[in-house]
């Protein structure tokens, strides 16, 4: 039986953290850190860290839709990072640390928008721009899975539970 599959990409600071906890849910087949948002083709990290790429380091999922939900992805998103930071994540500063939800269809779009009203209603100043997903470029090995690799746990992606 062939697994139909979907893709969501979310930046939410550091993706290494945001990696991490997308790793983790049953459903998720891969997820990838990588780049979008900008215009630069095939960006390094070293050009994304510069912030003139205009670039966000996100995190490209690949799930089952029977299994897991993009909602679920979603509130998992807004609930393991700072949503009201603006253009960081704990110590990490830059536009490319922004908190950005990148929509593949009208579909995670609404769902995202209805999120936002939901955290906006009981008084988070959400910050979170909603995008059209374009390219994604995943980022050198060395970012893939890193907690995992080097045997640590995410220093600002701290789950907080808002919905």
């Amino acid at each position: 039986m062939q697994v139909v599959t979907q893709k969501a990409i979310f930046a939410g600071g550091c993706f290494w953290g945001v990696e991490y906890h997308f790793n983790k849910l049953k459903g998720v087949l891969s997820a990838k850190s990588g780049y979008t948002g900008g215009l630069t083709q095939h960006p390094t990290y070293k050009q994304v860290c510069t912030g003139k790429t205009g670039h966000a380091e996100a995190v490209e999922i690949e799930f089952d839709p029977a299994l897991v939900s993009y909602e679920t992805l979603a509130k998992l998103f807004f609930e393991i990072h700072d949503p009201t930071e603006l253009n960081r994540q704990g110590p990490d500063i830059g536009t490319q640390y922004r908190s950005a939800l990148f929509y593949t269809d009208d579909e995670q779009k609404t769902v995202a928008e209805k999120l936002i009203g939901e955290l906006k209603a009981k008084g988070y100043k959400v910050v979170t721009t909603l995008e059209k997903a374009g390219p994604f470029w995943v980022a050198e090995e060395y970012h893939q899975d890193y907690y995992e690799r080097n045997g640590h746990q995410p220093y600002c992606h701290i789950y907080q539970k808002r919905f």
